[in-house]
């Protein structure tokens, strides 16, 4: 299935949590905290001015990106959890370095 967002809204699919702790401690569904990070799987076309422009999006598909735990909306695309957020829910992009 294919979903296209619109105006300021990004669909990113939210990424696992950890089986494991860092110290190799298998944890149980219940005790895994939800990921607040995800990767960004399609954008909307950006917010429109007065002036009748669009102001273009300035995530893009690809990136990985951090978000508040209880931002957007929360959908499941072919068994895989998603979030549709608002641009301005998204708190940080990851970079290269």
């Amino acid at each position: 299935m294919k979903i296209r967002p619109l105006s300021v809204n990004v669909l990113v699919e939210v990424l696992e949590a950890d089986e494991k702790t860092k110290g190799g401690i298998i944890l149980p569904d219940t005790a895994k905290e939800e990921k607040t990070e995800g990767k960004v799987v399609a954008v909307g076309s950006g917010k429109l001015l007065e002036s009748g422009k669009i102001q273009p999006i300035e995530v893009k598909k690809g990136d990985r990106v951090l978000y508040n735990k209880y931002a957007g909306d929360e959908i499941v695309i072919d068994g895989k959890k998603h979030k549709i957020l608002k641009e301005s829910e998204i708190l940080a992009v990851f970079e290269k370095e």
